[in-house]
Formats: structure tokens, C-alpha cells, sequence
């Protein structure tokens, strides 16, 4: 490379770093994104989320996306934990690794923050589809 070419780079970098310059996304967006993405994972029940977030949720019927979910911002880069229920007889190592993916890819596409750690935390395991599967076998085995 020519000295012209380095200069050049060097010049597209501090461009790049200095895109999103005054730009600040709160932690409650970024929450939010992240609780659409684990909303659309096959094999979670909901998410567990604090007793008062429940309660609020109940009073103002609407439903919170960001429920479950912390989320730490500095700078550039974001720390997401998230607090779910899984499915009964879903693989939770799948389950989670799958989380993990699709709100990292997520958060970084729609924010252009880096994402650092996204941690899942298996709260319950939602046992409301095997008591259904059960009856039916019960039924269909007394027939």
C-alpha cells in the first residue's frame, strides 16, 4: 500500500467513530427490542419479570415488552440479561442459544451498539402443555 491508501483508511475510520457521536438510545429501548426478539423463539412460555412490572401490567392492560429484561449501556456497548420461562419439554441450551442470537443480532442492526454479553436466566418451565398433552392421551387411550 502507498501512503496515499493508509491515509485514506485512517480517514473512513474516525468517520465511523464519530457516526453515532450525540446520539443516545435508552436502556428501555433497547429492552424493548430485545423482548420482541425473545418473544418470536420457539420454546419460551413468557418472560419472568418483577412483581410490580406484573402488577402494572395488569392495571394498564398493555402488555410489557421490556418485561424481564436488564439491560446495561455504556458507551458503545450493551449487557443484556434476560429472565425467561420455557416451554415444557423444550431443549433450554437451544432455547437459550437462540436467544442469544437473535437479540444480539437485534440490538446491534437497529442500534449500532455492541453487544457485549447477552446472559439468559431460566426462571420456571411452563408445565400448562404437558397436564393438556396428558388429558388428551388419557382420552384418546380410553376410547
Amino acid at each position: 500500500m502507498n501512503e496515499e491508501n493508509q491515509g485514506e483508511i485512517v480517514e473512513l475510520e474516525e468517520e465511523i467513530k464519530t457516526e453515532n457521536d450525540g446520539i443516545q438510545i435508552s436502556n428501555d429501548v433497547v429492552a424493548v427490542i430485545s423482548g420482541v426478539a425473545v418473544s418470536e423463539v420457539p420454546g419460551v412460555a413468557g418472560m419472568a419479570g418483577r412483581f410490580a412490572g406484573g402488577i402494572t401490567e395488569v392495571l394498564s392492560g398493555k402488555k410489557n415488552l421490556a418485561k424481564g429484561i436488564k439491560v446495561e449501556v455504556e458507551g458503545a456497548q450493551a449487557k443484556i440479561d434476560v429472565n425467561i420461562i420455557v416451554e415444557y419439554g423444550s431443549r433450554i441450551p437451544d432455547v437459550a442459544f437462540e436467544i442469544q442470537n437473535r437479540v444480539k443480532k437485534a440490538v446491534e442492526s437497529m442500534t449500532g451498539l455492541k453487544v457485549e454479553e447477552v446472559n439468559v436466566h431460566v426462571q420456571g418451565v411452563n408445565t400448562e402443555g404437558a397436564k393438556q398433552q396428558e388429558v388428551s392421551e388419557e382420552t384418546i387411550g380410553e376410547e
